[in-house]
């Protein structure tokens, strides 16, 4: 007890002369839903898209893709975010997480480590550092997320360390993760996973981004490291055309002791012409590399070896509501999809329209 009282008046000074935050706290309070139709022409029994799909997945069925309510606490020295969700894409993507945190999109406190610098570090669940696409189709250019997208993380657990710099040209971070797309670790891996992430705008027309991961996404007793990397750039070209390359690459140890790693890679760009604020065209050309099978295994003697191609258009019916509607045609090196007759066949064809609206 006298070494609690001794400590306290120890610290008494310095209590008295800090200064508290003062600043005003602001609470915003948002929605999203984003209900859609898609037709599979392969016309799967299960009514489930290819493996592959993680978003906008149901076939011939009126579905919810994600819908969130958010709250968001924002102050001078401290923030935080905790939105929950329901739809197939929390059903795909978090069907690995056990109970209700399969419903949290993002659930993370962060407090500002320097007065002057705008230094921060955050804690909790996140969308992902890595690529251009997330889980809300209305801040994505395309309906539909690329194959890129839905074979690497849309979701994070862990700590980040960030910096953006005074004239926000730079944004640095460097995170250290539960895994790969994971909020509860996977049961026998006991390795932190980490990343970083590295963007420059030097003007309002220009993104360029690298992200990485680093870590494993198997057991202790299989011993399998991974490195991934993403580089990414936006280009707005003028007020009416933009355009988005990407390139994914990644390696992990092979199962076989003494062999290479297994490598995987998928190039994808975008285009986009707005013909006016309430009109835009999107035109979209994907491949995605992974002939052993590490994210996406086919069973077949190339693995997944499949280029994709999609266009799509917006209609800004409200600006507070998108309508979308977007045709997208696979062609795979292997005979990896089925047709309407269940044949085994090297393409497939899908329509999709979907309906985001938002407050």
């Amino acid at each position: 007890m006298k070494k609690s009282i001794i400590i306290i008046l120890l610290l008494a000074p310095w209590w008295a002369n800090a200064q508290v935050d003062s600043s005003a706290i602001s609470f915003a309070i948002s929605g999203y839903a984003e209900p859609y139709y898609g037709y599979d022409f392969g016309q799967p029994e299960t009514g489930n898209r290819p493996g592959f799909v993680y978003a906008h997945n149901r076939h011939n069925e009126f579905n919810l893709n994600i819908a969130y309510l958010k709250g968001a606490l924002n102050a001078q020295r401290v923030r935080g975010n905790l939105a929950l969700m329901a739809g197939t894409y929390a059903n795909t993507n978090l069907a690995a997480e056990p109970g209700t945190l399969q419903n949290v999109l993002e659930a993370n406190a962060g407090v500002k480590l320097s007065k002057k610098a705008d230094l921060w570090l955050d804690g909790g669940i996140f969308g992902s550092h890595i690529g251009f696409e997330s889980a809300i189709g209305k801040d994505c250019w395309t309906l539909t997320r690329s194959m890129l997208a839905d074979n690497s993380p849309y979701y994070e657990a862990g700590a980040k360390l960030s910096y953006t710099t005074p004239n926000g040209q730079w944004f640095i971070s460097a995170l250290v993760l539960n895994g790969w797309q994971r909020i509860q670790r996977l049961p026998g891996n006991s390795k932190i996973s980490g990343g970083w992430q590295v963007q420059y705008k030097p003007n309002g027309k220009i993104t360029l981004n690298s992200s990485s991961f680093f870590g494993s996404d198997k057991p202790d007793a299989l011993s399998r490291n991974r490195f991934f990397h993403n580089f990414y750039g936006i280009f707005q070209c003028s007020d009416q055309l933009g355009l988005t390359l990407g390139f994914d690459t990644g390696w992990e140890e092979s199962p076989v002791e003494g062999e290479k790693a297994n490598f995987w890679y998928s190039p994808v760009a975008i285009g986009r012409y707005s013909f006016n604020d309430r009109l835009a065209l999107a035109v979209r050309a994907e491949y995605y590399s992974d002939h052993y099978g590490v994210i996406i295994n086919t069973g077949t003697e190339n693995g997944f070896q499949t280029l994709g191609l999609s266009a799509n258009l917006d209609v800004q019916v409200h600006r507070n509501a998108l309508w979308r509607i977007e045709g997208k045609l696979f062609s795979s090196r292997d005979e990896i999809f089925f047709d309407s007759d269940g044949n085994a066949t090297g393409s497939n064809a899908v329509l999709t329209t979907a309906l985001a609206v938002w407050f």
